[in-house]
């Protein structure tokens, strides 16, 4: 006991004699000189106060009076078991539509742009095929029926000509021109169809009309200055997200790498795969993009801010720990466990070998093992062979 208590007070005195010293011999003037003494300094005072801790524990074991009997620090511990780790590379990306369609009218043969009806509305979802509206068809269909009356009457002649031929009337020339003028007849009538075909625009794709600027009586153009009157935003192959990473990580992004998918909007999460990566680095931001495929949802917009999540890096069925738990003193990372000796239950230091970091979390490559049971609250201020419990007394 004396010679425990000879031992810190020599280290009290030498605490004081090397401070006075360091006063005496040296007091740099210059800021890069006192911030390195004041490292020097806490750097020994660490040292100390661990060999204090000790000291008092190791006193604590031989004083067995009730004055200095030790106490046990309540701790909160975990068992440790193995369990998959994941690392993320966090990004900021955007919903895009993976296909976008402008809708243009079919006025090839001079056919009235004026609409004449819709059918539709914006915001609406539409089939490929469907009706969407109608522009002025009526002189299409004034030409059909004045057609209709020269077919009739282009056939009667024909009619009456082969008649004739086969009674050995008339000449051969004249059953061909009767022919010709009904075979005339019939091409203008299917032009005149395919002109009232063109009056009626249909969806090309199935989709949303994201779009939809045209009204009964208005001119259907396609495009008033730069902006588009009809457009769809395609559902059939869904959607996609952008993101574009920095270039250092281009050896650890392949297509089919896992990604995770945040709508903080929406607060929904969507797992899918890297569908398609960029083959040029951009020059300005220097990283390059990737495209991932998420199925449609009427909730997502296009441009609407995502959180990606690109998994570079799994780990199956090893050790992993609250990061807040390891500390680092002179022989590296270390954390604190709980052991029995001599029937109590101690807290015992353990150096370990760490991987990868991720969040909150830190994977174990060496130094502990399943089933130890690992101090994750009041480990603050433990020392190696403390008294601990973990329950209040």
């Amino acid at each position: 006991m004396q010679k425990l208590i000879i031992i810190i007070a020599g280290i009290a005195t030498l605490t004081f004699a090397s401070c006075g010293a360091a006063n005496k011999d040296s007091n740099p003037s210059d800021l890069a000189g006192k911030k390195a003494q004041l490292a020097k300094l806490k750097a020994e005072q660490s040292k100390l106060n661990d060999q204090v801790l000790k000291l008092e524990g190791e006193i604590a074991k031989i004083d067995t009076s009730a004055a200095n009997a030790p106490k046990s620090k309540l701790v909160a511990i975990t068992t440790l078991g193995l369990q998959n780790f994941n690392h993320f590379i966090d990004l900021q990306g955007k919903v895009d539509a993976d296909e976008i369609v402008f809708v243009s009218p079919r006025t090839g043969m001079g056919a009235s742009t004026t609409v004449t009806n819709v059918f539709v509305k914006k915001g609406q979802l539409v089939k490929k095929g469907q009706l969407l509206l109608e522009t002025d068809a009526s002189v299409a269909q004034q030409q059909i029926k004045q057609l209709e009356t020269q077919l009739d009457y282009a056939k009667d002649l024909y009619q009456r000509q082969k008649n004739l031929w086969e009674q050995n009337i008339g000449t051969e020339i004249q059953l061909v021109n009767a022919k010709n003028g009904v075979d005339q007849v019939e091409r203008q009538m299917a032009v005149a169809k395919e002109q009232i075909s063109l009056t009626k625009v249909y969806a090309p794709v199935t989709g949303i009309l994201d779009e939809f600027n045209i009204r009964v009586g208005e001119s259907f153009t396609g495009f008033v200055g730069s902006n588009p009157q009809v457009k769809i935003v395609s559902t059939s192959n869904g959607l996609k997200v952008t993101a574009d990473i920095p270039e250092s990580y281009l050896s650890s992004v392949k297509q089919g790498t896992p990604v995770t998918i945040e709508i903080p909007d929406l607060n929904k999460t969507i797992n899918s795969k890297v569908s398609l990566i960029s083959q040029t680095i951009n020059a300005n931001s220097r990283g390059f993009m990737i495209e991932t495929h998420v199925p449609y949802d009427v909730s997502l917009k296009p441009n609407m801010l995502a959180k990606v999540k690109i998994q570079d890096y799994a780990s199956k069925n090893t050790l992993v720990i609250p990061i807040a738990t390891l500390q680092t003193d002179e022989n590296g990372k270390y954390v604190f466990v709980l052991a029995t000796e001599n029937g109590k239950t101690i807290a015992k230091k353990r150096q370990v070998q760490v991987g990868s970091v991720y969040g909150e979390q830190i994977e174990i490559k060496g130094g502990l093992k399943v089933g130890d049971v690992l101090i994750t609250q009041g480990y603050q201020g433990l020392y190696d062979g403390q008294l601990v419990n973990t329950e209040s007394k």
